[in-house]
């Protein structure tokens, strides 16, 4: 397994990150999820991302069981607060300093840990000022309770906000947690540059784009069984943007590349993302063990600049690098 520092800040962590949205607490049964933890740690993975949101706090619960007997300092966990969580009451959600101090708690009681290594916020709060989610956060580090802290999916404007607030607070602000794959590359005209920077560095979810870089979906054919685009719980949702027989078709047209390569389509798709000098790591996430084993191929390798010519050649049309699509909800409306 390659290690990385986490952007110019001191912390190392795996190259492959193991994340479960999506899978623990709700997509997978328990025991197939402890079996793809273990499988996880037994490849080398050390780094673990999860969220209070993810399953309604069961995600936290299942990773904290997960990785009980592990020793806390050979490990780095992550996790994340603003979506709502519990029965979504009115103070459930957001940055406030309500939410934090109270959503830490909780998240490290789940986890079974008295820290995690880095706290993430996991959108931007638009109806909490910054200055008062920063304090929240500094209190959450100075009290031990996180090493480091995070965001997921801010714009360049607002990670350079906070970051200048983090310094003034004397805390260290070393990651973002956005979308990125060869489909989607819209952190590269701004928040990389800012991230760069700064020192901070990218911690990236779906480098296989849900799935459907992996090519076993195929235009014109049925989706198939157990796949994530049959998932009724949220999976379906979300890979169906890509499910087009124009993407598709292209993603099939990577093969030739991949297999020059010595790789898998999945393995070909997380070792791109590793190439932009600014990611960290790349999250991947799984519903059977074999998976992590398959995914972790990725790590290590380089790819060559032919390698990434072709791979632009062949996906020009279909990829999105527009950085207004980095955004947060403008306006919190979860029911209530």
């Amino acid at each position: 397994m390659e290690i990385r520092n986490l952007g110019s800040s001191g912390l190392k962590i795996s190259a492959i990150a193991y994340g479960n949205w999506l899978t623990h607490g709700s997509q997978v049964e328990e025991d197939a999820a402890l079996a793809c933890v273990r499988q996880a740690i037994d490849e080398g993975i050390t780094t673990f991302d999860t969220a209070d949101v993810y399953a309604n706090t069961k995600a936290e619960t299942v990773l904290g069981k997960a990785l009980k007997d592990e020793r806390r300092e050979g490990l780095e966990i992550f996790t994340k607060v603003y979506w709502p969580t519990g029965p979504g009451a009115h103070n459930d959600h957001g940055l406030s300093r309500k939410h934090i101090l109270e959503s830490i708690n909780g998240s490290l009681k789940r986890l079974g840990t008295d820290y995690v290594d880095v706290y993430q916020a996991h959108r931007y709060d638009y109806e909490t000022p910054l200055e008062e989610t920063m304090e929240a956060f500094a209190d959450v580090v100075h009290s031990g309770k996180a090493h480091y802290i995070g965001v997921s999916e801010w714009r360049a404007e607002e990670i350079r906000a906070a970051h200048k607030l983090a310094r003034e607070l004397r805390i260290s602000l070393v990651s973002n947690q956005p979308q990125y794959n060869m489909l989607w590359r819209v952190i590269e005209p701004e928040v990389v540059p800012t991230c760069e920077e700064l020192g901070i560095g990218q911690i990236v979810w779906s480098p296989i784009a849900q799935g459907a870089l992996t090519g076993k979906y195929k235009p014109g054919e049925d989706y198939p069984a157990g796949s994530r685009a049959t998932d009724d719980k949220g999976g379906a949702d979300m890979i169906s943007r890509w499910l087009n027989d124009d993407v598709l078709g292209r993603v099939q047209k990577l093969k030739p590349v991949a297999d020059e390569a010595g790789l898998s389509l999945a393995q070909l798709a997380v070792a791109w993302t590793l190439q932009n000098s600014n990611v960290s790591a790349a999250i991947i996430g799984a519903s059977r063990p074999e998976q992590v084993t398959e995914n972790v191929k990725a790590a290590g390798v380089k790819l060559d600049a032919e390698a990434l010519k072709r791979i632009d050649e062949v996906l020009d049309g279909v990829v999105e690098r527009d950085p207004a699509k980095t955004k947060s909800p403008a306006k919190r409306d979860f029911g209530r």
